[in-house]
This record gives structure tokens, C-alpha cells and sequence, in this order.
């Protein structure tokens, strides 16, 4: 019997039905969430005052670290894809109880964060003189352009101590939030700001009897702030096995099953290329912008310095996303898993756009923090209103990226983020600012603005439900 318009239409839920859910499920969620978030938050508060009281100093200090940073930055992300791929495995396991089946993914996590911050390291130490060099434009006078180089190879020397015990300490991180710990990584971001803070304070200006010491004494303290952060997670990891199962016995023969190595390898790769590419794809963006002059690289770096700020919020978020829906899977509950990332998703959304109201006032603010030029505030305060009103896309295009990658769709996720980058927003603006005379302004727009496509292709590619699958045997 056919059934009537009326029936079919009672059988679809509802919008509160599909978009919202009760109240055990938000505070389960913010429960998972804020303290990942206050953790990315303090981190980037961190980088913040670093940001402002090294432009107390001068625009060339600015701009070297700020270069040095773009640096960093793809190196951190490359260290967060390592982690990533074991991750999927680890949050899938964890959601079964097979905390043997963890335990291997820990010490993958463990090899493969070493190998990519020595190798990072190594990099900085040998190629820092060209690399700074990329960002450097003929069109800006002589001595700016040395003065930038030189305390930017000063930075680079120092900061690139802080790779090693950054990797260590996203290794356990990210098991400590597979396993609900999210306040433990919280708490060592905390302790990693005051140690940050202080050093910042006494090593850049010379105060409380600490030698002044400028831009090296910026990355002296981030580097020890990193050590202080690593060394709270490992201690608290290992104290308490009770509430981290997989790490009893971690070290005991560091042995892992070969046919988990392949498959987390098979998974791993794609997720760590991807990030490399994509953070150096940022990086080749902010390149063909400096080419307009080291006002652009100033004005940038203080613009991106207050978005990441709030931008953690939904990169959060995301990641919420990838260990709640992930879970989900693990435990084969394919339909659960789909709703309750539709849910997940219209939370995100929401959140961004609130975000996006809050960073709105303080472009007019924010830039008058810095000891810099009147051109290069105005500037700094047009990209944040353009970044501000960009933030529910790249939100909405982070969610699909974890939703994604929750279901193990690695290779989708790389064609995702990694040929979408490299394809379309790097040629356009390495054509807009190489072979036109576009206004700065307009190019920014632009080029920020190109990730729309991007969320075409996220929302057909969720809608398409190919993610909903277990991985874990």
C-alpha cells in the first residue's frame, strides 16, 4: 500500500529534530571541547604576546620572527598530521576498549612525532638563510631588508629547539583527548603560559634580571615554555594509568603489531603529506603576498595573530568532531554516527558566526597594540575584517575535513585540502600578485575568498555518506 503525503512527511524528522539535540548531548560535547579549546587558545595566546612584545621592538624584529613563524607553523602542522592518521586508529580502539589495540597506536604516535620534528629541525638549521630570503622583496629598502634577515635567522637559531618537545607533547596529547583527558593538555598549556609569559617579559626587554636579549630571548622562552608543556603531559600520563589504560606498558618492548603498522602507514601518509603541503601551501600564499612589500608581511602577521586567537574555537571544533563521530564508528553504530554529525555540524556553525561578531570591533582595536607604522595598521585592520567575515567558511570547511577523516577517508581528505590549495588558491595568487597590479586589498579578497569552491566540494562529499565506515578489526 502506497503510503500518504501526510505519512511520508511524519516519517522525516523534524528541523529541531535533525539540526538540535537535548541537553546530555551539548554538555558532552563541551565537556570534550572546551578544554581542548582553552588548551589551542592558550597556545595562541602565547604566540600572541610573543607577537606583541616583540613589536614593541621594531617592524624589522616583527617581520623576521613573524617569516620565521610561517616556518613553524608548517612544521607544526606536519607534526599534527603524524599524530593525526595513528589518531583515527587510537580514537576507534578506544571507543571498542581495546586498549592493547591503543597502546600500538601510541607508540607509532610516539616514532613517527620524532622523526618528523628532528627531521624539521634539521631544515631550519641548515637552510635558514634562504628561507628567510623567500619572504624578502627587492622593492623595500636595503637595510630594512638585512635587518629583517638577520633577526630573523637569530629567532630561527633558538626556536628551532622547541620542534622536539612540541612533537613529544602532541603525541600525548592526543591520547589524552582520545581517552577524555582534554583538561591534562588544558592544564600543561596553562603552566607552558605563565613559564612563556615571564621569559617573554625578562628575556626580550632585559627585565627581572634576566639578560636582554631581544628576538632570541622570544624563542629561548618558547622553547623552554614547550619543555615545561611536554613534561606535564608525559609526568600526568604515566602517574595516573588508571585513567590512561593504554599507556601501562607503553615502553615495555615498544612493540607493535605489523599488520597495524601498514595500515596506520597506509592512513598516516596521506594525512601527514596533506598537512605539510597544506600548511606550506599557506606559506607560498604568504610569500606571493610579501611580494607587495614587508608592510603586507607586517600587516599580515598581526591580522593572523588575532584570528588564530578565536580561530581555535572551530578548529576545535573540528577535531571534537573527529573523536566524536570517530568513537561512534569504532563502535559500528554507522546511523548514530551520521546524525549526530549533522547535529555537530550545525553547532559549529552557529559558533563561527558568533565568532565572527567578536572579531568585527576589534579591527580597529587591535593593530594599535603594535609599535609599528600608521600604513601598516590600517592595513592589519582591513585583513582582520575580511578574515573575520571568512571565519563560518573555514569553519564549515574544517568540520568536513575532520568528518572525513573520522571514517579513515585519508586519500579523500588529501585531494580535499592538499589539491584544492595547490591547484587553485596558490596559482591564483601567485598570477594576482606576480602579473597584475591589483590593489593588496583586492588580491586578498580574492584569494581568500576561493575556499568557497572548496566548500561545494566538502558538502557533496559529507552529503555522499562514503565516510561511515569502521576501521578497526
Amino acid at each position: 500500500m502506497k503510503r500518504t503525503n501526510q505519512q511520508i512527511h511524519s516519517s522525516r524528522p523534524s528541523w529541531k529534530q535533525k539540526y538540535l539535540a537535548d541537553r546530555a548531548f551539548y554538555v558532552r560535547v563541551l565537556q570534550l571541547v572546551v578544554p581542548m579549546i582553552l588548551q589551542a587558545a592558550i597556545t595562541s595566546f602565547v604566540s600572541l604576546l610573543d607577537n606583541i612584545m616583540v613589536g614593541q621592538i621594531g617592524t624589522a624584529q616583527m617581520s623576521g620572527v613573524s617569516i620565521v613563524n610561517q616556518y613553524v607553523f608548517v612544521a607544526n602542522l606536519t607534526i599534527f598530521g603524524a599524530v593525526s592518521g595513528p589518531g583515527i586508529f587510537g580514537a576507534q580502539f578506544y571507543g571498542k576498549g581495546d586498549y592493547a589495540g591503543q597502546r600500538d597506536t601510541v607508540r607509532f604516535r610516539i616514532l613517527v612525532c620524532l622523526i618528523a620534528s628532528v627531521a624539521a629541525a634539521l631544515l631550519f638549521a641548515l637552510l635558514a638563510d634562504p628561507m628567510i630570503s623567500l619572504f624578502l622583496s627587492k622593492e623595500d629598502a636595503p637595510r630594512m631588508v638585512s635587518a629583517t634577515l638577520t633577526y630573523g635567522k637569530k629567532y630561527m637559531a633558538v626556536v628551532l629547539f622547541s620542534l622536539i618537545p612540541f612533537g613529544i607533547g602532541q603525541a600525548y596529547a592526543s591520547v589524552e583527548r582520545e581517552c577524555g583527558n582534554t583538561h591534562i593538555p588544558m592544564i600543561a598549556s596553562f603552566a607552558a603560559l605563565g613559564v612563556n609569559f615571564f621569559l617573554d617579559y625578562g628575556l626580550i626587554f632585559g627585565k627581572c634580571g634576566l639578560p636582554e636579549l631581544g628576538v632570541s630571548g622570544a624563542a629561548l622562552a618558547t622553547v623552554i615554555a614547550k619543555i615545561v608543556e611536554a613534561i606535564v603531559m608525559i609526568s600526568w600520563a604515566h602517574a595516573c594509568p588508571e585513567k590512561n589504560k593504554c599507556i601501562v606498558g607503553l615502553f615495555r618492548g615498544f612493540h607493535i603489531a605489523p599488520e597495524l603498522i601498514r595500515e596506520m602507514i597506509k592512513k598516516s601518509l596521506p594525512l601527514l603529506f596533506n598537512e605539510f603541503m597544506w600548511a606550506a601551501g599557506m606559506t607560498v600564499i604568504a610569500q606571493c603576498y610579501s611580494v607587495r612589500g614587508l608592510d603586507v608581511v607586517a600587516a599580515r602577521n598581526i591580522a593572523s595573530t588575532l584570528n588564530n586567537m578565536f580561530n581555535v574555537v572551530f578548529i576545535q571544533m573540528g577535531a571534537g568532531i573527529g573523536i566524536i563521530v570517530g568513537q561512534i564508528l569504532g563502535a559500528g553504530r554507522l546511523e548514530e554516527a551520521r546524525e549526530t554529525n549533522t547535529r555537530l555540524y550545525f553547532f559549529t556553525m552557529v559558533i563561527s558566526v558568533l565568532l565572527s561578531l567578536c572579531i568585527l570591533p576589534l579591527a580597529f582595536v587591535f593593530p594599535a597594540a603594535y609599535n609599528t607604522e600608521e600604513p601598516v595598521r590600517r592595513l592589519a585592520a582591513f585583513m582582520i575584517v575580511v578574515q573575520a567575515i571568512a571565519v563560518p567558511m573555514w569553519s564549515y570547511t574544517n568540520a568536513c575535513y575532520f568528518t572525513l577523516r573520522s571514517g579513515g577517508k585519508t586519500g579523500i581528505t588529501f585531494l580535499f585540502d592538499f589539491v584544492f590549495t595547490w591547484v587553485i588558491m596558490i596559482p591564483l595568487a601567485f598570477v594576482l600578485s606576480y602579473f597584475t597590479s591589483m590593489d593588496i586589498h583586492m588580491l586578498f579578497i580574492i584569494v581568500t575568498f576561493s575556499e568557497m569552491i572548496k566548500v561545494l566540494v566538502g558538502y557533496f562529499l559529507v552529503k555522499s555518506g562514503s565516510w561511515m565506515k569502521t576501521i578497526i578489526n
